[in-house]
């Protein structure tokens, strides 16, 4: 932040100006960005005032003994009703008026609101900005009869004769009678004219407008205790209860300001979850769906248990319940679904997870299955035959010296699998010291690895059934039918399996009490038997945790706004000074957040403490996820998801992350990924996670922050490369803990510089050489496993027989070729050099045009449609393609169909809409294949008109390498055909028709990248065909015309590439064997291509060990994305604010 930057520049100033009195006052706005005329802001203090206008008639008639005071009451809550009513159709009549033609409003970039242009008074502009209106008729109604009991019941509530007679203070009662109407007034405008943006916002969007009833709930509120003691008499704790909010009624708005009153949502939710965890032994649930359901079902089970007539029954119900709910039980609703559903097999089971913990499948079902009898076994026999109060002393004090065992074990077994122990103030000994190694690592991690076997057999098994036999004997007949009862031991039973070793820690409280008294008679202790015990142990083991954690937090925070140079400002002496003078505030406004389980506040992360308004443990109240901004980088952290989800499964079960609990947050760091990580629920056997990944593209703030965590992290494992380290934690002050190294499955990115490769002209030289070799694998594998398909096999082989039988074709089964069959017998007038590129007209040197093999100099490479769609119309026999007649009988020029035959296309010269002759004639000799399965290897039929004339192929600066040709058909797998493989590899290895087929395909494409005029293609024309940006050459719209064949032009050449950069670094290609174990090892282990690129991500998700693209900047940068499996270092994180900048000591 800096000393000299101001807390509020002045855009925010002037916004807070115009927020907060709206916000204080309940709506009003009373200041605002533009002038607007006297009587908008007058007829709002009119309307905040009404109801004070309409609750002084009633007090001034109540005064006179006019009324009496119930009356009084109904008379100015009728009043407020038919206002209220009236204001609601004020404005629906002004919506409808003007729904037809809206003014078009100046909207403003500088100020929060829309600029209104007013006309009148009561104009419509006037009605639409001072009364917003509601959504839905409903509320409109409902909102209008709560205004109305509102200002009726207030009225009663501050009557002067009341008021008196609390107090006996004349000046009192007039402090609290104006103040109070304040109050009264800002609620009942908040509720009916418009709702005052709060301080305390929980949802992002008040869809259901429930925003406006948060401030008339508290106000009935307080006005429900003062009916309770005027009807309820000779209670004295009532009558100073109702004093006090009275009281506090004044400061409401102040309160309501600050934002330490939660919502009406956050507040029931947070009151439900209170209720559910420490009143019922539950967690705090994942979703509000969750909640609500787990919420009804135990409170069922507590009202279920109290109607039980035998302590025995209650016993094994509380047992029983109490297990099966701290299950997942959204995942045994799977279970029974498809139990009833015959069409999925029931090993599927397996693939459901909805959280971290064990896969329910048939072993997990059993297992449960046999623990859930054996605690009820136990339950039962144990309060059966040692239950008896005669009995219950000596056996219940061998259970609690075990149990107190199994919490000092267990916890010792969870100490050392951390990297620090004794509350991470000492490094652990036993801890491996080098994490660089997985398997080094995972070996050196043996011990601590059996230690949390031992560790979780303790907790999982052993210890539940220990407090099984402690509650079990210790119920007794006449506390059955008791509330008492029934709460504490619900609560009981399901904390020892929800949350075990909390259940241990509040257990080993009670033995140890009960030790250190047995001397002594604590009858108030006595009374509140074992349930209630371990309900108020619980409560007080938790807030007391809070409270120490947040005293450090507030002492971190005080102290780095010293020792941090960007955190500290001119007032930051000042304001150290005031908290070690006011530490007894201080302490109170931690103690008081700790009792709420709210949020310790620092304003503007200055040592300025305030009080957050209590909310759920997940902070938010959609959906998990939800609320998650997609960018590029979310592929990799999901991705990444799964394989650390196992790995804190394991470190959960081990105990090397602590204990987990609802509400803890883990920080996750490796190179630059950071990881927040929540606990959203906890039971038996299975944990609920909310994973949030933070954009790798990290800003200079975010760095400097995750430098110094990785400071941190260095301290804590890598500890071989720091002999001299100390073995106590330099960073013990720190609000963050490291705790454990995990190994995870991810994606190491690395950048490399190519200069000197990709600006080599060796290298391009041999890209452009090594992309034709490139090509022709990639065309055979695509279209050999494109035709290598069970039906073309039986296919095939129906047809073998037929083709047999057939000495030789006949003519009128021959069908035409869209390519002509390359010969390799050339003249010196078939050399000379071809350039696709130019579209100069035929030269008229001393070559005869009409010479058998005429002389080419210049051609053109678009196609005719004639000539794309001349086909014959005789039927092809099996083992043919079809091919243009160059030799056919014509009635036309013979010279004509001479040069046709030199050119391949563009001839002869037809007049729009008419088709040459001498082509459509039906005698056109064909070309068969010699050999019958080469029709499995054919490429499709409109690839075969390529731009490169037949005859010029062999003429290009790189001829077509037969050699690698033949070596890729003899690669291929032929054995599923009839017949022996290897007779059939050499039949289509010597077919030269299909070789010239691939030949006259793949130098086609060779010509459009990189020319026929075999220059080097320099860095940038390299990086522009990589990301699939060709520059243009003539043959450039034929090949963009076939997206399959682009698609596999692009890939060749990115694998080139790869190829290139790999023999620049690695070596060169001894042989063809290495060279297709490298072009092999690119199809099915790597991606080449580029980021932005959805085959990236969809590599990504699929785990390909190799990513790999290419970046521009100056230097030309690679990205190498390989899958490793790494370690992730995990720290633990607690958060007493919503929004906070994280301190460091």
């Amino acid at each position: 932040m800096g000393p000299d930057v101001p807390l509020l520049n002045d855009y925010k100033q002037e916004f807070f100006w115009k927020r907060f009195p709206q916000t204080v006052l309940g709506g009003p706005r009373l200041k605002l960005g533009y002038c607007a005329p006297p009587y908008v802001y007058v007829n709002q203090i009119i309307l905040f005032l009404t109801p004070w206008v309409f609750g002084g008639v009633g007090t001034l008639l109540y005064q006179l003994h006019v009324l009496e005071d119930y009356y009084t009451a109904i008379l100015s809550g009728g009043l407020m009703l038919m206002a209220a009513f009236v204001i609601q159709l004020m404005n629906l009549c002004t919506r409808r008026k003007t729904v037809a033609i809206e003014r078009i409003q100046t909207l403003s970039t500088l100020t929060d609101e829309d600029e209104y242009e007013f006309a009148s008074c009561a104009g419509s502009e006037t009605v639409k900005f001072i009364i917003p209106g509601k959504k839905f008729i409903v509320n409109t109604v409902f909102h209008s009869l709560l205004a109305g009991l509102m200002c009726g019941l207030g009225t009663w509530y501050l009557l002067p004769n009341r008021i008196t007679s609390l107090y006996n203070n004349i000046g009192g009662t007039v402090m609290i009678f104006v103040f109070g109407w304040v109050t009264l007034c800002i609620g009942e405008y908040s509720l009916i004219i418009n709702t005052a943006t709060e301080t305390a916002t929980f949802q992002a969007q008040d869809t259901y407008e429930i925003t406006a009833l948060t401030r008339p709930l508290y106000i009935f509120a307080f006005i429900a205790v003062d009916l309770a003691h005027r009807f309820v008499v000779n209670i004295l704790a009532l009558q100073w209860t109702n004093q006090v909010l009275h009281i506090v009624f004044l400061f409401l708005p102040f309160l309501w300001a600050v934002g330490i009153l939660p919502p009406v949502d956050a507040l029931f939710l947070w009151a439900m979850e209170q209720i559910l965890e420490f009143g019922l032994g539950g967690s705090p649930m994942s979703s509000n769906i969750r909640l609500l359901v787990m919420f009804f079902l135990s409170v069922g089970v507590a009202v279920a248990s109290y109607f039980i007539p035998s302590t025995l029954g209650g016993v094994l119900f509380m047992t029983g319940m109490g297990f099966i709910l701290s299950l997942d039980l959204s995942q045994v609703g799977k279970i029974f679904i498809y139990c009833f559903n015959r069409h999925q097999p029931i090993n599927e089971l397996k693939t459901f997870s909805s959280s971290l913990g064990w896969q329910f499948g048939w072993k997990e079902v059993l297992i449960y299955a046999i623990i859930l009898a054996m605690a009820l076994v136990e339950a039962g026999l144990l309060h059966y035959f040692v239950g008896p109060p005669l009995l219950t002393k000596k056996p219940q004090a061998i259970v609690s010296y075990i149990i107190v065992s199994l919490l000092v074990v267990s916890w010792i077994l969870r100490e050392i699998q951390g990297a620090y122990i004794l509350f991470g103030v000492f490094q652990n000994p036993l801890y491996p010291k080098e994490i660089r190694n997985v398997n080094v690592f995972m070996q050196k991690q043996r011990r601590l690895v059996n230690a949390g076997i031992v560790r979780r057999i303790l907790i999982n098994l052993v210890s539940p059934f220990a407090m099984i036999a402690f509650l079990s004997i210790d119920v007794v007949q006449d506390d059955l039918h008791t509330a008492s009862f029934c709460i504490g031991f619900t609560r009981a039973f399901r904390t020892l399996w929800q949350n075990t070793e909390k259940a241990l820690l509040e257990m080993t409280v009670i033995a140890i009490v009960r030790f250190a008294a047995l001397n002594t008679d604590l009858l108030w202790w006595n009374s509140l038997r074992t349930g209630i015990q371990l309900l108020l142990v619980g409560v007080i083991r938790d807030r007391l945790f809070q409270f120490i954690y947040k005293i450090k937090f507030a002492l971190t925070v005080l102290v780095t706004s010293w020792t941090e140079k960007k955190q500290r400002r001119k007032s930051t002496t000042t304001l150290i000074a005031l908290n070690i003078a006011f530490f007894p505030v201080v302490l109170a406004l931690i103690a008081l957040c700790a009792i709420l389980s709210a949020p310790l506040l620092p304003l503007f992360t200055l040592p300025v403490f305030l009080v957050g308004f209590p909310r759920p443990v997940r902070s938010w109240p959609g959906m998990v996820g939800g609320a998650a901004c997609i960018c590029p980088d979310s592929v990799y952290y999901l991705q990444m998801v799964p394989s650390l989800t196992a790995a804190f499964r394991t470190a959960f079960a081990s105990g090397s992350l602590g204990l987990p609990s609802s509400g803890s947050h883990l920080l996750c760091r490796l190179q630059d990924r950071l990881m927040w990580v929540l606990v959203l629920e906890k039971g038996y056997t299975y944990c609920s996670l909310n994973i949030k990944g933070l954009e790798l593209q990290e800003t200079s703030c975010h760095a400097a922050e995750a430098r110094r965590v990785d400071e941190v992290f260095e301290m804590a494992f890598e500890q071989e490369e720091r002999a001299e380290t100390s073995c106590v934690n330099q960073h013990f002050g720190n609000i963050l803990t490291p705790c454990a190294a995990l190994p995870v499955k991810l994606y190491s990115d690395a950048r490399n510089i190519l200069t000197g490769i990709i600006d080599s002209h060796e290298n391009l030289r041999q890209l452009r050489d090594d992309f034709i070799k490139v090509l022709i694998w990639v065309l055979i594998q695509h279209c050999y496993s494109r035709s290598v398909s069970a039906e073309v096999f039986e296919c095939l082989s129906e047809e073998r027989n037929d083709d047999e039988k057939a000495a030789q074709p006949k003519e009128g089964q021959l069908e035409g070729l869209n390519v002509t069959t390359i010969k390799t017998s050339k003249k010196k007038s078939d050399t000379d050099s071809l350039n696709l590129g130019d579209l100069d007209d035929w030269s008229d040197g001393e070559d005869d045009l009409f010479d058998l093999e005429p002389s080419l100099k210049k051609i053109g490479v678009n196609l005719t449609q004639q000539q794309k769609s001349i086909r014959s119309n005789s039927a092809s026999i099996p083992g043919s393609v079809e091919t243009r007649s160059l030799f056919g009988d014509s009635t036309g020029d013979e010279s004509v169909e001479k040069l046709y035959k030199a050119v391949g296309f563009g001839l002869p010269v037809v007049d729009k809409g008419q088709v040459a002759g001498s082509l459509s004639a039906g005698t056109v000799p064909m070309v068969v294949f010699s050999c019958s399965h080469s029709k499995l290897l054919s490429v499709p039929e409109e690839w075969r008109s390529g731009p490169l004339p037949s005859l010029k192929v062999y003429e290009l600066p790189n001829p077509f390498p037969e050699d690698w040709y033949t070596y890729i058909l003899r690669q291929l797998n032929f054995t599923k055909l009839e017949g022996k493989s290897f007779s059939i590899l050499e039949e289509v290895t010597r077919d030269k028709s299909l070789k010239d087929l691939y030949a006259q395909l793949v130098m086609s494409c060779y010509s459009i990248i990189f020319g026929t005029d075999g220059m080097v293609p320099s860095s940038s024309y390299v990086f522009r065909t990589y990301s699939g940006t060709i520059p243009w050459s003539v043959g450039l719209d034929w090949l963009t015309e076939k997206a399959e064949l682009l698609k596999l032009v692009l890939k060749s050449f990115r694998y080139a590439f790869k190829l290139m950069v790999d023999k620049a670094s690695l070596g060169t290609v001894e042989d063809f064997d290495e060279l297709v174990s490298y072009l092999e090892d690119y199809e099915n282990d790597c991606y080449i291509g580029l980021v932005s690129d959805p085959e990236w991500q969809e590599a990504v998700l699929q785990e390909k060990p190799c990513l790999f693209s290419l970046g521009h900047d100056p230097s030309m940068v690679r990205r190498t994305f390989t899958l490793i499996k790494v370690f992730f270092t995990a720290r633990e994180q607690w958060i007493f604010f919503f929004f906070f900048a994280v301190a460091f000591l």
